[in-house]
């Protein structure tokens, strides 16, 4: 596998997407692109050519799932990782989660200080 440099980061809560960002960036050192909508991450996601997806799962409009199909069918992004973030970590969730591909689950509230570590221990496995 690559190394992890660039993150499409996809959060609907603006303050929940600002502290990500300055976790990833500021923090972490990755270079983000960050979006507000499945529809905004679906539109910059080619241009970006990330090499990782960091995606919400409860987001107004196209959900976190359905996001991450519309990526899928992208072939530019066909085989780019998915870690999904979100606060429905029940085990039946995730689990639902990893059999649709992700790599992993973040659980809603992150550490912004090891949501970076946290990203790159799932990069390496």
């Amino acid at each position: 596998m690559t190394d992890l440099h660039r993150i499409l980061y996809v959060e609907d809560e603006p303050d929940i997407r600002e502290i990500g960002q300055l976790a990833l960036v500021d923090v972490a050192g990755f270079e983000i692109q960050a979006c507000a909508s499945g529809e905004e991450a679906c539109d910059k996601a080619v241009a970006f050519a990330p090499d990782l997806v960091l995606l919400d799962v409860m987001m107004p409009g196209m959900d976190g799932i359905t996001t991450f199909h519309k990526l899928r069918d992208l072939p530019e992004l066909a085989d780019t990782p998915v870690i999904f973030m979100t606060a429905k970590v029940q085990t039946a969730e995730v689990q639902r989660y990893l059999a649709l591909g992700a790599l992993d689950v973040i659980p809603k509230p992150f550490d912004p200080m090891t949501l970076g570590d946290t990203i790159r221990r799932i990069w390496a496995r």
